[in-house]
């Protein structure tokens, strides 16, 4: 009665059946199979049992073997479908690159207050911005901090640093993350060379940041971190190439305190307002946005750490061809505050100090109330609250930092609008259909490989096992390669991974910004009674539309 019931059993398995073959079916297999071999070593003899596992192996061999050829057909399917872009793909819907993308909900018609930062929020600047302050950096380091003077060879490349990457402190490493703190594949950097999968291993043991390992990761968020992100990699590859010993802290160190240098002395304030045609962009379109604003009764504050005759001279030359400029653009704001030292200001108690423009000097009087014409110095957020009286959700502040400028208000209950410039042309790019296409072969390859890697066991390895993993593996990283080249050939897109996932300077704009976009004039599309509204149906960021393989209509 047990070996009719063993053949039973083993019948589940026979040939005819293995059409019907699914993940479930070996799973089921399997526990079948741990069954028969119970009845046998109870009921049965041992030359029994030997034969029954046998056929049991030989069946579950012929199942695998199925499915590898069932998935590899799939694949050389797929493979004739990448010869074009589908009809579907140019017909999908394109994402606004001058669109507000929305993290939380947020209506307008509460907005009674609204702040702004000054440099790339206010102030639009031209690439050559970088370069100006990566060359003031170095010269400091060489002329102040004794670099060797080779160092004033070097150039700014505007091709290999993206935001959001991570410096560490300890191995001297350039990092991209993603939102759960991994190393991005093809995002570290010793220098300027890319290490290799294997090299991140054996230098981090995983590729993911630990909580202990994360305390010696210092984010370059702002813009002005791409000359910052350049110059780092540059000191340390001068030092690998001299095969002269170094500390990674060190070199933050002392390109953090040269960009600071560069910021806080005023070298690169003189050198824009001594050239604003070179640096800085004229924008009719802001002056417009202002005036809309002040016209509906709205309140308007600069709140900025730069000093107010940069300010002036930059907001005199971006408007002073703008229709409609016949006044002075301090009329347009009820409160200006500069040289406000964020992000202390949000956590200080340091108090306000009126101006003297033409004396260039600051009272000594107690400021207990705001003029809008009288400029500011300094300050703290909790002194700001108690004389303006505008508090939580009334007010929303725009800024291009994370840290510095939208953490704090985000934690005082002000809404936040994040400006993030290279947000327009990394949505230009998603939108062609030559990325759609890249991504949606990605997304057929991961499917695949997900089919794969959870119904063949790797105890079955064979040739054709071995065929498909390596024809699989290879067509992804195609895909990969060629969605991050379209971006950046160093580090790929700002705001995913390579993978498709969000990445850790995503994971800050969910984090701080309830609203995004590239430019603080996209404002102007909207009224200021409207309620934007979280996608119902995102999954990473709002900006990104995931295209489906569906598209490509794989047939088994």
């Amino acid at each position: 009665m047990a070996m009719a019931s063993i053949r039973r059993l083993l019948r589940f398995y026979s040939p005819s059946d293995r059409t019907s073959f699914t993940r479930t079916g070996v799973q089921e297999g399997l526990r079948v199979g741990a069954v028969c071999r119970r009845f046998c070593a109870t009921f049965a003899s041992e030359e029994t049992v030997l034969k029954c596992e046998d056929e049991y192996r030989q069946a579950e061999r012929n199942l695998i073997e199925d499915e590898i050829a069932k998935i590899s057909h799939e694949f050389d399917v797929a493979k004739h479908s990448f010869l074009k872009i589908p009809e579907a793909l140019k017909q999908m819907p394109k994402m606004n690159p001058k669109g507000i993308y929305v993290n939380k909900n947020l209506r307008l018609d509460k907005i009674q207050v609204y702040g702004f930062d000054y440099d790339y929020t206010l102030a639009h600047y031209s690439s050559n911005l970088q370069s100006l302050i990566y060359d003031l950096a170095k010269e400091h380091m060489v002329n102040e901090l004794r670099y060797p003077e080779s160092c004033l060879s070097f150039k700014y490349d505007p091709a290999f640093p993206i935001r959001g990457l991570c410096y560490d402190k300890q191995k001297g490493c350039l990092l991209k993350l993603d939102f759960f703190g991994s190393i991005e594949s093809d995002g570290c950097f010793f220098g300027r060379r890319k290490l290799s999968r294997e090299e991140i291993k054996e230098l981090y043991g995983t590729c993911h940041i630990g909580r202990d390992q994360a305390r010696a990761l210092v984010g370059l968020m702002d813009f002005f971190c791409f000359s910052e992100a350049c110059l780092i990699a540059d000191i340390v590859q001068h030092f690998v190439d001299a095969k002269l010993e170094f500390d990674p802290s060190y070199v933050y160190q002392d390109v953090n305190r040269a960009i600071q240098h560069v910021h806080r002395s005023g070298v690169a304030h003189r050198g824009i307002i001594s050239d604003p045609q070179r640096y800085l962009v004229k924008n009719g379109l802001l002056l417009r946005f202002l005036k809309t604003l002040k016209e509906n009764g709205k309140k308007l504050f600069l709140l900025t750490n730069s000093p107010y005759y940069f300010v002036d001279g930059g907001m005199r030359f971006m408007l002073e061809d703008s229709p409609g400029n016949s006044d002075s653009w301090r009329e347009l704001f009820d409160v200006v505050i500069a040289k406000a030292n964020k992000p202390e200001f949000y956590t200080s108690e340091h108090p306000f100090r009126c101006y003297d423009i033409e004396k260039d000097t600051l009272a000594f009087s107690k400021v207990d109330a705001f003029r809008p014409d009288q400029i500011y110095y300094h300050g703290c957020l909790k002194s700001f609250l108690q004389i303006t009286k505008w508090h939580g959700p009334e007010v929303i502040y725009f800024g291009d930092h994370l840290f510095s400028d939208l953490r704090g208000p985000s934690k005082a209950g002000w809404r936040t609008a994040a400006i993030i410039h290279e947000l327009e042309n990394e949505i230009q790019l998603q939108n062609e259909d030559g990325y759609r296409f890249q991504q949606a072969k990605f997304h057929i390859i991961e499917e695949l490989l997900e089919r794969f890697h959870a119904t063949v066991s790797g105890c079955h390895r064979g040739k054709a096992y071995d065929k498909l993993l390596k024809e699989l593996n290879e067509e992804r990283q195609m895909a990969r390669s060629t969605m991050k080249n379209m971006f950046n050939s160093s580090f790929g897109a700002t705001f995913l991974t390579d993978k498709g996932r969000e990445s850790a300077f995503a994971y800050n704009i969910h984090q701080y910004a309830d609203v995004y976009t590239s430019k603080l004039e996209n404002f102007l599309l909207h009224p200021l009674d409207a309620w934007l509204h979280v996608p119902f149906d995102i999954k990473i960021m709002p900006h990104h539309v995931k295209v489906p393989s569906s598209l490509f209509k794989v047939h088994q």
